[in-house]
């Protein structure tokens, strides 16, 4: 069995670990913002998924990505300009 400090002791371990790693300040602004909203929505479970999705710092992967199709967008432009450029003087 475990004693009682033990679980307090583990108890306290994880309330620190959540404040460290920001999951404490973040729950309680999305249920803030929960509390604040003036119309309660239908789905409280769906509001706070919805919120916390944008609440989660992006993926540095995805960041990439949007780098690299700027990047690409960038250079499709440039080669439609010289397209146009050379069909004139065709």
């Amino acid at each position: 069995a475990v004693s009682p400090q033990a679980a307090d002791s583990k108890r306290e371990q994880f309330r620190r670990y959540l404040e460290k790693s920001g999951v404490l300040d973040t729950l309680t602004k999305v249920l803030v913002a929960l509390y604040e909203e003036p119309e309660k929505p239908n789905s409280a479970l769906d509001f706070l998924k919805h919120h916390l999705g944008a609440a989660t710092p992006e993926n540095p992967e995805i960041e990439l990505l949007r780098l690299e199709l700027a990047e690409m967008k960038e250079k499709y432009e440039a080669i439609v300009e010289e397209n146009k450029k050379l069909k004139t003087k065709v």
